[in-house]
């Protein structure tokens, strides 16, 4: 058996081979460039050209770029009219940016824990949460696997709430056969690096509603608008009045430029993607200490990232320690996520350990392998020989 690095051995690797990347050419670069040699470097023209280009890629009628997901998903609360006193239901197997949105607007988080087979919140989970507070929904779309949302929308109907898809690992990602994007009430995605596409930082929401995007156009901008059609007054062409007390949450012309040219490369970056987990599925098959991915028959994910969970019981050591030896090897895993409500900030607001089993069972054991459209098999098959070499030193 192979002496593992962490114990002085020869790593599988000679470099560090990150868990995401962003993946940049020339075309991306010089798009960039050209942005920067006119006229326009913050809102102009190339903002609407990628928001149009998004709406129409996902089957939506209306797309609002915002210079990150966080503020994408504050941006779709406040449209949303979450305010103090207002429930939300969110899954707690998320960034804890899902549920901090709905802090910004005075409302409360309410977790619902998850499907042990695909890691997203449970739809039977989420009715039982409901009360005369709820106002919204928040459902996850885990690693790029579309939640359950006919069910989802079914529970939403039923009580009149609001649905905020958060979409941020799903650009590209199917559901039932049609992208993500166009089903919720707004969708937000996430374009930082490591996401399906990237414009440096950035995001942006998805909707079929006139009334909401207009909101949120407004809402990006200051809380500020031009709109003739809405002004209280109208002094002149110079004219502009603040309506809501919005943000600065404008995206620049050449990030959108950069995601523009991005976009035009998705198809290829998402099917790199599933040929990396269809060699991971198939290398790990017959490994009895590891669990793979599940995906529901319904979804089609572009897999924004690999979770493997490991079985403690058949191991002699912990999560932490396999982690650890990984990580020795010259292998970047990571851990998606520690459930949101057993951060500090959420213990202190009342929040405790236990509210979402099935969430705190999947976190002590999860793992997230290195997966992003350059990898090379040699970088796919030093993975999977890394796993393979912790995995039969710790097996019991």
């Amino acid at each position: 058996m192979d002496k593992l690095a962490i114990f002085g051995g020869k790593p599988i690797r000679d470099t560090y081979l990150s868990y995401g990347k962003q993946t940049v050419d020339e075309s991306d670069i010089q798009a960039v460039v050209d942005v920067l040699k006119g006229d326009y470097l913050t809102t102009g023209p190339f903002v609407k050209e990628f928001e149009n280009k998004v709406a129409s890629y996902v089957g939506a009628k209306y797309a609002v770029a915002v210079s990150n997901g966080t503020a994408a998903l504050h941006m779709a609360c406040f449209a949303a009219g979450i305010k103090d006193g207002d429930e939300v239901i969110v899954s707690p197997m998320t960034f804890a940016a899902s549920s901090n949105a709905v802090l910004y607007c005075g409302g409360t988080p309410v977790f619902a824990d998850i499907d042990p087979m695909t890691y997203n919140i449970d739809p039977d989970g989420i009715e039982a949460k409901i009360t005369n507070k709820t106002k919204a929904i928040i459902p996850v779309d885990f690693s790029g696997q579309s939640v359950d949302m006919d069910r989802i929308k079914e529970i939403a109907d039923k009580y009149n709430l609001i649905i905020i898809e958060d979409a941020a690992h799903a650009l590209g990602s199917e559901y039932k056969g049609t992208k993500v994007g166009s089903k919720a009430d707004m969708v937000e995605f996430s374009f930082h690096p490591v996401k399906l596409i990237t414009t440096g930082e950035g995001g942006i929401v998805t909707t079929n509603s006139e009334k909401l995007y207009k909101k949120m156009m407004i809402f990006r901008s200051h809380g500020i608008t031009r709109e003739k059609e809405i002004l209280n007054e109208n002094h002149g062409p110079w004219y502009y009045e603040q309506q809501y007390l919005g943000y600065n949450y404008r995206l620049t012309d050449f990030q959108s430029a950069l995601g523009t040219s991005q976009m035009n490369k998705i198809e290829d970056f998402i099917s790199r993607r599933r040929e990396i987990v269809k060699l991971y599925n198939d290398s790990f098959k017959d490994l009895k200490e590891i669990v793979t991915p599940f995906e529901a028959e319904y979804s089609n994910s572009g897999w924004h990232i690999y979770v493997i969970k490991i079985k403690p019981e058949l191991l002699t050591v912990t999560r932490k320690e396999i982690f650890e030896a990984l990580q020795a090897e010259n292998i970047g895993v990571n851990v998606h996520y520690l459930p949101v409500y057993l951060h500090p900030y959420y213990r202190n607001l009342g929040y405790e350990k236990g509210l979402c089993p099935n969430a705190e069972e999947l976190y002590k054991n999860m793992i997230t392998l290195p997966l992003f459209p350059s990898m090379s098999d040699k970088d796919v098959n030093d993975v999977v020989t890394a796993v393979k070499k912790v995995i039969d030193y710790y097996r019991k």
